[in-house]
């Protein structure tokens, strides 16, 4: 079934009474009010996942902005939204799945396998004309058990010889590779030998995944083949797993960069690119 799972089957789940888990991940950058926004309106049912506190461990500069947290909080806070072994789990959020691909790529690098990015999320459903709810839902506590390594991932180490063998993408909005702009990490520029790929070229005007051929034409035209190792980066590993979850939509396994640019760019001793080419 891959990553996707469209509100038609959803809604057709949730119609049948299958056991469902679902995740509202608000967060944009710049946007501190998810909660606030799934207060206003959510999927009925869906338990809030709060990004910064429970799908990251506490900025620092030698890891990142969002580093992965250890895997007996995650287990505790996977537990808490209700998820039990064998339940299926759909992800969601009102920006693409740009922040729900972080907890898919966590669940999945845990070994959970039944998770799945709800295409076009909120929205989706809305335009769907399905119901809203406001209000807290408190998710009766579950007993999955976790582990980690199941999905590929790199160090920076890695990441620095990456290109040599292999196709190493930036995820990033095009002026941030470039370095034309950088609103929150210490240096601008890219990973040397980066090819730009923004993952919001991902989506259509409405937030759903292309289909897989065109996201396969959009891949090869950067290089990218099932014979090639491919890596993926962005500023702090979030939506960078977006762009995990298209290639695999198109066929391609890709090793996320969890630490991606905010680490990179907090080492003195790492390059970095400025301008349009990998370098």
């Amino acid at each position: 079934m891959g990553p996707l799972m469209d509100v038609a089957a959803l809604d057709a789940r949730v119609r049948a009474g299958q056991r469902t888990v679902l995740l509202d991940v608000r967060w944009k950058l710049g946007d501190p009010h998810g909660r606030e926004h799934y207060l206003e309106a959510h999927l009925p049912g869906a338990v809030f996942v709060e990004l910064a506190s429970e799908l990251a461990a506490p900025a620092a500069p030698e890891r990142g902005r969002h580093p992965l947290p250890p895997l007996d909080q995650f287990q505790a806070s996977a537990r808490g939204w209700g998820i039990n072994a064998g339940d299926v789990v759909v992800a969601y959020d009102d920006s693409g799945n740009m922040a729900a691909a972080r907890l898919w790529w966590m669940l999945r690098n845990a070994g959970f396998p039944e998770v799945y990015l709800l295409d076009g999320g909120l929205a989706a459903w809305r335009a769907a004309g399905l119901p809203v709810q406001g209000g807290n839902v408190e998710a009766v506590p579950g007993d999955v058990s976790l582990r980690e390594g199941a999905m590929p991932a790199i160090e920076a180490a890695a990441a620095g010889s990456w290109a040599g063998t292999g196709i190493l993408l930036d995820a990033r909005a095009g002026e941030r590779y470039r370095g034309e702009f950088e609103p929150v990490d210490p240096r601008a520029g890219h990973i040397p030998g980066a090819v730009s790929a923004p993952t919001t070229e991902n989506v259509d005007e409405s937030g759903r995944f292309l289909p897989a051929a065109e996201l396969r034409r959009r891949f090869e035209g950067m290089g990218v083949s099932g014979d090639i190792p491919v890596a993926v980066y962005c500023g702090s590993g979030v939506t960078a797993a977006h762009e995990v979850a298209a290639l695999e939509i198109a066929g391609i396994r890709a090793a996320l960069y969890p630490g991606s640019f905010s680490e990179w760019s907090n080492k003195p001793g790492l390059p970095v690119v400025m301008g349009g080419q990998p370098g």
